[in-house]
Order: C-alpha cells, then sequence, then structure tokens
C-alpha cells in the first residue's frame, strides 16, 4: 500500500515524533482527496507494524516503540546485501581493498 509506506518514512525520518496526534481518518482522506477505506487501511498497516498507536476515544498516536526497532531492521538488510556482495567479491577474485573504494562511489551516486 504507497499511502502507508510513504507515511512509515515519515516516521522514520523523525519528521514525526513519538506521541505526536495523527489526524482522523476522515480530515486525512479529506486532505489527500483520497477515500476513507484507503486511510483507514494505512493507518491499520501503521499499527500492525507497530508505527502507530490507537487509544479509544482519543485518537490515533505516533508509537515510541518502533522508533528503534526500524534502524536495527534495515541494518540486518544491509548486512544481508553486504555478505551477498563478499561473497560474490571472494569468487570473482576481487580483493578487499576494492571494496571500501567501490562502496564509497556507490553511496555518494546520485
Amino acid at each position: 500500500m504507497r499511502q502507508a509506506s510513504l507515511m512509515s518514512l515519515h516516521f522514520m525520518s523523525g519528521e514525526l515524533k513519538a506521541g505526536e496526534p495523527l489526524p482522523s481518518i476522515h480530515s486525512l482522506a479529506k486532505s489527500l482527496q483520497i477515500s476513507v477505506l484507503t486511510v483507514q487501511k494505512a493507518y491499520d498497516l501503521l499499527q500492525a507494524d507497530g508505527f502507530i498507536e490507537t487509544t479509544a476515544g482519543k485518537g490515533r498516536f505516533v508509537s515510541a516503540q518502533n522508533q528503534d526497532f526500524y534502524p536495527e531492521e534495515q541494518q540486518k538488510k544491509i548486512e544481508e546485501h553486504f555478505s551477498e556482495a563478499i561473497e560474490i567479491a571472494r569468487t570473482s577474485g576481487i580483493p578487499l581493498d576494492k571494496m571500501p573504494n567501490l562502496l564509497t562511489l556507490l553511496y555518494e551516486e546520485d
């Protein structure tokens, strides 16, 4: 779901702080000019992933729980890709001293 992915980027970047209230489903749907059902689905996905918490009668709020978890999960994904790249480098005979330069070039690429 595109809206949930976009909103989760705001959570991860720190634009939304823990405890910050989120707009109601209806007001967000109206401001984005999308279906109320789409916003409901996005909020449900974000809650399932631990990005938001819902308090009956008060609304939805940014969760503090997931702020440490996400960077760790991303680092795990990076490590997996590095392991694959290292295996390819080893089997291809690419020496370790060339890897930092390659990583720097790729990282700084536009």
